[in-house]
């Protein structure tokens, strides 16, 4: 495919090793690696535009940053949820997990059907999807109601004591988006992390003390009354 060829001759061009050190610092996996900041596959994939195909091309050929570039140049309404239970099994790091779900997976028709499949999974990078795209959601899908969202604290619950850190890190990342959606929620987050913190876990005590530090923070508290003014005056309008 010239299109894919014309791709990997970019990414090699600005393939550089100096940023691998930096990347493991971080807890990337560095394997099989170019060393490619996401601003510029940002750049490449806007210049690109959208093409399912060459999307699954890139994702083929095992590169970190080519599996990445893949899910920003994606079309959602192309993929299906066999390639997505296929993409997810291929996870191998965090970041990869995180951008494939924010970028792509939390745009497509059956985003909210994969969060419980997902979360149940024994595999860590699978799990952490699960979790992320509840992170993605929150933060992406406006038009859902809250109770999509209070509806989903069991499977919350049921990851908390997880101590792996991929994942307990993307269950409090978790609580902590739901509860910054909005005033209301963000007191259902605060009294589910109450009940977590409950819970005789080590894990699940960092992940409800870290989420309540958040939730009930002065900043978090203003920008929420300030969206809820904003959505009061917007209604009156009306």
């Amino acid at each position: 495919m010239d299109k894919l060829n014309h791709i990997l001759d970019q990414l090699y061009a600005l393939a550089d090793n100096n940023n691998l050190p930096g990347m493991a610092r971080f807890g990337i996996d560095t394997n099989g690696r170019i060393g490619i900041a996401i601003p510029q596959l940002r750049k490449i994939a806007k210049a690109t535009g959208s093409d399912h195909q060459l999307a699954l091309a890139l994702w083929g050929t095992d590169i970190p940053e080519a599996r990445i570039l893949a899910s920003m140049v994606d079309d959602p309404a192309q993929v299906t949820s066999a390639q997505s239970d296929s993409w997810v099994h291929d996870f191998s790091s965090w970041d990869i997990c995180d951008q494939v779900c924010s970028n792509l997976f939390d745009k497509t028709p059956f985003a909210w059907e994969k969060i419980e499949e997902w979360a149940a999974d024994e595999r860590e990078f699978v799990r952490r999807a699960g979790y992320v795209m509840i992170a993605c959601l929150a933060v992406h899908d406006k038009d859902a109601p809250d109770a999509s969202f209070t509806a989903l604290f069991p499977i919350i619950t049921a990851g908390v004591s997880d101590p792996r850190n991929f994942v307990r890190k993307a269950v409090n990342w978790a609580i902590r988006s739901i509860g910054k959606r909005n005033l209301s929620l963000n007191k259902a987050a605060i009294t589910i992390s109450g009940k977590i913190l409950a819970i005789d876990d080590k894990t699940a005590r960092w992940i409800a003390r870290d989420a309540l530090r958040e939730l009930k923070s002065e900043k978090v508290q203003e920008r929420l009354r300030k969206k809820a003014k904003q959505k009061h005056k917007g209604k009156r309008k009306i």
